[in-house]
C-alpha cells in the first residue's frame, strides 16, 4: 500500500525554542506563496474560458472567490477583465493583489533569514522584485497568459527549493501548516463559487454544466490531468466535486490538505505542550470525519454552499487558534500578515 504520509522522514527537534515571530512568519510566507500561485492560475483560466454569454460567471466570480467585491467596487464600476486583472496583479493598494502579497512574502522571508536557506532567500528576493516591477502596461491581454505562467512557475520553484533545502524541524511544520491551510481554504472557495455561478439559469443543483466550464474549474484547481487520469469519461458535477473534496491521491484536495494539517499539528503537539493544542486537533479531526462520512452526492444534495461555508469558518477558527497558541500577542512590526485568511 502506498504511504501517503506527509512526513516520510523524521522531523527533528532542531530549534527547541522557536521564536513566535518565526512561527508566524513561516506560516504566512507559505500561505502567501500558495495564494499567489492559486490566484495566478485562476486569472489565467478565467481569461481563457470566460465567454460573453456567461460573463456573469467570469471575472466577477474571481472577486467572489476572494471575497473582494466591496473593496473592488469601491474603486471600479464594473468587473471587466482589465479592471479585475489590474486589481489582482499590480494594484499596490490592494493587500490581496499579487504585488501586495509579494511584498508580504519578502518581509516574512527577511524576518526568517536565520532559518531559511540561502537558496530560498535568493529565489524569493529575485521573484518578489520582478513582481514589484510589473506595471499595468505589462499585463495587456496578449501578455497575461505568459505572466501568469511565470508566476505559477516561480511559486512552484519556491516550493521545490523549500522541499529540498529547509531543515525538518518546527519551522518546517509551520510552513506545512500554512501551505495546506491555504490549499484547503482555496479549494472550498473555488468549488463554492464556481459550482453555483456556472449552473444554467433556473437549473437545479446537480444539473449538468457545459463541459468546457467544468474543465475551467478543474484547471483552476490544477486538477484537470489528474482527474482525467482517474475518471477519463466522468466529467459530471458529482465526480468533480468528489474528486476535489475527497480524493486522497490528489495533492490539492480538501481531504489531503486536512490530513497534512492534522499531521503537522500532531507533531507540534507532541513536541510542545500547546495551549489549546488538543482542541485544535479535535477541530481538524471533526472536519475530516464529516468529509469522510458523506458521499459527494450527499454533500451536493444537502447543500454544497452551506457545507463549504462551514468548512471555511472552521478553517478560520483553526488559524486563529494556532495564532493564539503560538503567537498570542501581535508583534509590533510591519504588518507582514496583513492580508491573512479572509
Amino acid at each position: 500500500m502506498t504511504n501517503l504520509s506527509v512526513f516520510p522522514t523524521p522531523v527533528l527537534p532542531g530549534l527547541h525554542n522557536l521564536l513566535s515571530r518565526y512561527a508566524e512568519s513561516m506560516t504566512w510566507m507559505a500561505r502567501y506563496m500558495e495564494r499567489i500561485e492559486n490566484l495566478a492560475r485562476l486569472i489565467e483560466v478565467t481569461g481563457t474560458f470566460v465567454r460573453p454569454r456567461n460573463g456573469h460567471a467570469g471575472w466577477d466570480s474571481v472577486l467572489q472567490i476572494n471575497a473582494d467585491e466591496a473593496r473592488f467596487f469601491a474603486i471600479h464600476e464594473q468587473a471587466s477583465e482589465h479592471a479585475v486583472v489590474g486589481f489582482y496583479i499590480t494594484e499596490r493598494d490592494n493587500p490581496g493583489s499579487i504585488a501586495g502579497m509579494a511584498h508580504a512574502v519578502r518581509e516574512n522571508a527577511r524576518a526568517l533569514r536565520p532559518l531559511i536557506s540561502t537558496e530560498m532567500w535568493m529565489h524569493l528576493n529575485v521573484f518578489t522584485q520582478w513582481v514589484r516591477d510589473l506595471t499595468p502596461s505589462d499585463i495587456r491581454a496578449g501578455s497575461l497568459s505568459g505572466i501568469c505562467t511565470r508566476l505559477k512557475q516561480e511559486c512552484q520553484t519556491h516550493f521545490g527549493i523549500t522541499e529540498g533545502t529547509l531543515y525538518r524541524d518546527q519551522a518546517w511544520l509551520f510552513y506545512v501548516l500554512g501551505k495546506h491551510l491555504e490549499r484547503a481554504d482555496q479549494i472550498t472557495r473555488l468549488l463554492d463559487i464556481k459550482y453555483h455561478t456556472l449552473l444554467p439559469r433556473g437549473a437545479d443543483v446537480g444539473s449538468d454544466i457545459d463541459t468546457s466550464q467544468w474543465t475551467s474549474v478543474l484547471r483552476s484547481a490544477a486538477a484537470y490531468h489528474a482527474f482525467r487520469r482517474v475518471l477519463p469519461s466522468g466529467m459530471a458535477p458529482v465526480n468533480i466535486v468528489g474528486f476535489l473534496l475527497k480524493n486522497d491521491g490528489f495533492p490539492r484536495s480538501l481531504s489531503t490538505s486536512l490530513r497534512q494539517v492534522h499531521s503537522a499539528l500532531g507533531l507540534l503537539a507532541g513536541e510542545y505542550r500547546l495551549r489549546h493544542g488538543s482542541h485544535i486537533l479535535e477541530r481538524v479531526e471533526e472536519l475530516r470525519v464529516t468529509l469522510a462520512e458523506q458521499t459527494a452526492d450527499e454533500i451536493i444534495q444537502r447543500g454544497l454552499h452551506e457545507y463549504m461555508e462551514w468548512i471555511q469558518c472552521q478553517l478560520r477558527q483553526i488559524q486563529e487558534e494556532i495564532a493564539q497558541a503560538f503567537w498570542p500577542v501581535a508583534p509590533m512590526s510591519t504588518g507582514i500578515a496583513q492580508g491573512q485568511a479572509q
